[in-house]
């Protein structure tokens, strides 16, 4: 199987986003669709819904967005571009990250910045600087290959809702 480059999306942020979640790089369906986390098995969207309380799952991709939005939270990926044969992230090599201090410099309402999976945090915790009253915490990835189980992922990513609150 040939490696190929791959690169991620444009950030969806906006000014007033209080959390950002980050992965790494979206998978082959994901890019495929031009959607992040667009792989049914991937529980991202049924546990950030629970986070916001909304049935993300069920719903559209651009009204998924929409109610992200309108929850103040935010997705990107740590990685720009990196070469991968497969979608596990085990596989990239070659990555070039983000300047995830830029965009953080961009955010001033940013409560919490929340790496989804283990390769996300090692690369993406590289990237940014010192942040006073930022919280920065790693998550179990939300994808399949992740086999704990939702209720094991669900424990960690309920954490998110601190962002969310209007104190």
């Amino acid at each position: 199987m040939a490696t190929l480059r791959h690169a991620s999306f444009a950030p969806h942020v906006a000014r007033d986003t209080r959390l950002l979640i980050l992965g790494s790089l979206p998978g082959a369906r994901s890019l495929a669709e031009r959607q992040y986390y667009a792989h049914p098995t991937n529980q991202f969207w049924r546990l950030v819904g629970d986070v916001i309380g909304q049935p993300l799952a069920a719903l559209s991709y651009d009204d998924r967005l929409a109610a992200l939005r309108a929850a103040r939270v935010g997705l990107w990926d740590v990685i720009r571009t990196a070469e991968r044969h497969t979608s596990s992230d085990s596989q990239i090599r070659d990555a070039e990250a983000h300047d995830l201090a830029a965009l953080v410099a961009t955010l001033p309402d940013l409560r919490m910045i929340a790496f989804n999976g283990g390769k996300a945090a090692a690369i993406g915790r590289r990237q940014l600087p010192m942040l006073d009253g930022v919280d920065v915490i790693d998550l179990p990835s939300s994808s399949a290959a992740n086999t704990i189980g939702y209720a094991g992922k669900w424990k960690q990513w309920q954490r998110l809702a601190a962002a969310l609150d209007n104190n």
